[in-house]
């Protein structure tokens, strides 16, 4: 199995359950840990983790991309980062089923985007199951927040610090608590004029 065969079959929502799918995300992750660890292990100026970044991903990061290690990731080839976007010290991303952030997202420290699921019965533990975790433009999420699987958060919006996201986030509102709830609307951001 190739790397876009495994993105295709994730984006049709395939099930992540064969000796071959398997293999790949072996030697993905082999290759996340390989970059990550020289991401985390020394001091690197701005435009030297903008690199680092484009080897993880796979894909080139804009020059207005800024981020603070340590970052994890045990996958790096299904994260799509859009400009100005800012990501805080100590995230992990487990992006297999895929993790987009537009332009403008701002994640805070230890924030967790879990794109996993396994199955529930005992018996089907070890089959995972991957959906896309989508953040909007201008999302800020705040520290110590995990998003799971097949969220999509939209424009504007706000994640409160320690949220666990469950569902969808609407535009211009603010969510938090465990599960995240509904908190209030932003002022002026509802028809993304922020």
């Amino acid at each position: 199995m190739t790397l876009d065969d495994f993105l295709k079959h994730v984006e049709a929502g395939g099930a992540l359950d064969t000796p071959e799918i398997y293999r790949l995300m072996d030697e993905m992750s082999e290759e996340a840990r390989r970059i990550t660890c020289e991401m985390n292990g020394a001091y690197h100026p701005q435009e030297e983790l903008r690199a680092l970044m484009t080897r993880l991903t796979g894909r080139p990061v804009d020059e207005t991309f800024k981020m603070f290690p340590p970052f994890y990731t045990d996958f790096g080839k299904n994260i799509t980062i859009g400009r100005h976007v800012f990501i805080n010290a100590c995230c992990h991303f487990q992006d297999h089923g895929g993790v987009t952030l537009g332009d403008g997202c701002q994640i805070g420290h230890n924030v967790v985007f879990a794109t996993l699921n396994h199955g529930l019965a005992p018996d089907k533990r070890k089959e995972m199951y991957p959906a896309p975790i989508r953040l909007g433009k201008n999302v800020w999420v705040g520290s110590n927040s995990t998003i799971l699987c097949g969220v999509t958060v939209g424009d504007n919006a706000v994640i409160a610090a320690g949220s666990v996201v469950t569902k969808d986030v609407a535009p211009g509102t603010v969510v938090a608590g465990v599960p995240a709830r509904y908190i209030k609307d932003i002022d002026g951001t509802k028809n993304g004029n922020a």
